[in-house]
């Protein structure tokens, strides 16, 4: 099927045409598009639901949306354990933009589980209770996020990691049953940077700190001098292929943590 025919489907379902090879001829359209024609291109498609971490590439792709005027749901996952200066940058895009970023708290029941089970900062024992914490934190928030989205845009860059050295432009999420976007993909972070500088983007006060990826505070540190982007991320582990589980698949992640008790409200 033709990627300029648009026929409309039911809200509650994924577009039928949508799927990996859907994918794949979107990634090579989107690669000779600007970024800002690509963020168009994204939200001409469907149900669009931009995740951002208010970092760099997020704050760019922020901008972006804002710029354009394109059709896209913003929504961030509040962990509850984020620095100060990513929960202040949270109001003042929001009020440099003129637009809505809607946050999504972990469950109650849900970090109640974790620190019965592992404790407050638990994570530091385990990779598995580590698995657990970004579960209940940032996963279950995530599908919420997501619910009743037919595309899901992120902000992963190949350059940010070895783990991410291969993402597509475009591709599907058979987990989710989402088209996955990555419009900044192959973009490098001293072209984004510029970027940033030129349009006067407000961005994380920590990255001139030495934080160019930043998660939760009790996760992060400031990378040194030589390390890789992501080397400040859960630092204590010696997995290269770190990640909270956001971007891998089941297949690639293996077994998920457990979910837990479903609640009525969020986390405070």
């Amino acid at each position: 099927m033709p990627l300029n025919d648009l026929t409309s489907v039911a809200e509650t379902a994924t577009r039928p045409e949508f799927g990996p090879e859907f994918a794949a001829a979107l990634s090579d359209e989107l690669e000779a598009m600007p970024l800002s024609g690509r963020v168009l291109r994204i939200a001409a498609l469907g149900r669009a639901v931009f995740t951002t971490s208010l970092g760099l590439e997020d704050q760019v792709l922020t901008s972006l949306i804002a710029e354009t005027g394109a059709d896209m749901r913003i929504v961030t996952l509040d962990t509850g354990r984020l620095f100060g200066e990513t929960e202040a940058l949270i109001s003042e895009t929001e009020t440099h933009y003129r637009l809505a970023i809607e946050v999504f708290k972990p469950w109650k029941e849900d970090v109640a589980g974790f620190v019965a089970l592992y404790g407050l900062n638990g994570f530091y024992d385990s990779v598995e209770a580590r698995h657990a914490c970004c579960h209940a934190r940032k996963l279950r928030p995530l599908g919420r996020a997501l619910e009743n989205a037919q595309i899901w845009v992120t902000g992963l860059r190949r350059g940010q990691s070895g783990n991410r050295a291969r993402s597509p432009l475009a591709e599907w999420d058979a987990d989710r049953s989402l088209l996955k976007v990555n419009p900044l993909a192959d973009q490098t972070l001293s072209d984004l940077k510029t970027l940033a500088s030129a349009n006067k983007v407000p961005i994380n006060p920590l990255h001139a700190k030495g934080y160019p990826s930043i998660g939760c505070e009790p996760c992060t540190r400031a990378i040194k001098p030589g390390e890789p982007e992501r080397a400040g991320r859960w630092w204590w582990e010696q997995d290269e292929r770190r990640e909270c589980g956001l971007h891998l698949s089941a297949s690639v992640s293996g077994s998920r943590a457990p979910a837990q008790p479903k609640a009525t409200s969020p986390a405070s």
